[in-house]
């Protein structure tokens, strides 16, 4: 019924000039003062054939709205399919759609050259800062001071940082490398414990691990990756508290008992860039840490919860199970 109002409203002129012209060719008939007979059947006969021409029309114009319809889901991927024009105004409208779609075209290959371009430019970017990073590594470990240890812990975070960057181009580059395997998670928390060693001495975190017996099907460098990333957050606003690290089956539970998230902040903790109170606080937040963990997670089918209550804490839980595939 919305498709017959839609080719109303289109050929409505046409239509009701076809009734003037039939209402017309009956009056002249009947001024003639010729037999009713002769007047009807001659109405008749133009009603038949105007109904003719508009179930004809009708089938032709919804043959085009169905083609146009169907177009509408991959003409981003071209014109192929495009119905002829039925006259000067539909092949002059084609015209633009065609400009248009050119110069899209040519605007998304200018706007994808750019992008792998800054890509290619931050990766070397990241790559050669670690060589400097690195030389001022050996050099503050014969600086066994006060200030060395404070230099040596910030130099950390700045390689931190670095890695975060990389990783993000990685993401983002659809070339990333998955290598699914059967891994040892209590080898990736430890892995990712003594990484973060030096923060959680300087920060007075105490760190409980318990012990971890499960071996979760994941990639492992991407899931190191997280657990550091989660390991960070927990140490970085635990102040002088307590990280516990545990499992529950296939679930790794990283809990703090910080600063906490506030109600407000916790559905949008995921978000790329959203810092929340705590990050307009401590002024060191990027907002991009929970965000990669997030995207990482979603690429290897695991899931990634957070619950938290303000001035109590923070619990994390990263669930690797996966779903039992049924063999047919």
């Amino acid at each position: 019924m919305r498709i017959l109002k839609q080719y109303g409203k289109q050929r409505c002129f046409f239509l009701l000039l076809m009734l003037v012209w039939i209402a017309v060719f009956a009056a002249v008939l009947a001024l003639y003062r010729l037999p009713v007979e002769a007047v009807g059947y001659a109405a008749l006969l133009c009603a038949v054939v105007t109904v003719g021409a508009v179930v004809i029309d009708f089938a032709l114009w919804y043959r085009r709205w169905r083609t146009l319809k169907r177009l509408a889901g991959s003409i981003t991927l071209g014109l192929e399919g495009l119905p002829e024009g039925g006259g000067p105004i539909e092949e002059a409208y084609q015209e633009l759609i065609e400009i248009l779609y050119r110069d899209r075209q040519a605007q998304i290959s200018a706007a994808d050259a750019g992008r792998r371009d800054m890509i290619d430019y931050y990766t070397l970017w990241a790559h050669q800062i670690k060589t400097p990073i690195a030389a001022m590594g050996l050099l503050l470990q014969h600086d066994d001071t006060e200030r060395g240890r404070e230099l040596s812990a910030e130099l950390f975070k700045i390689e931190q940082y670095v890695e975060m960057v990389l990783q993000y181009l990685r993401l983002g580059s659809g070339s990333t490398d998955y290598l699914i395997c059967s891994c040892d998670l209590e080898e990736i928390v430890r892995q990712a414990a003594r990484k973060y060693a030096v923060l959680f001495i300087r920060g007075k975190v105490q760190l409980e691990l318990r012990p971890i017996s499960a071996r979760v099907l994941t990639d492992e460098k991407w899931l190191t990756f997280v657990v550091e990333q989660l390991l960070s957050n927990a140490v970085k606003y635990a102040r002088g508290g307590k990280v516990t690290v545990f499992a529950e089956g296939e679930t790794l539970v990283i809990a703090d008992n910080g600063i906490g998230i506030a109600a407000e902040d916790l559905p949008r903790v995921f978000e790329k860039g959203y810092t929340g109170c705590n990050g307009r606080q401590e002024q060191r937040s990027t907002g991009i840490g929970l965000y990669l963990c997030r995207q990482i997670c979603d690429r290897l089918g695991h899931s990634l919860a957070i619950t938290s209550e303000l001035g109590r804490g923070t619990t994390v839980r990263l669930s690797l199970a996966r779903p039992e595939l049924e063999v047919e």
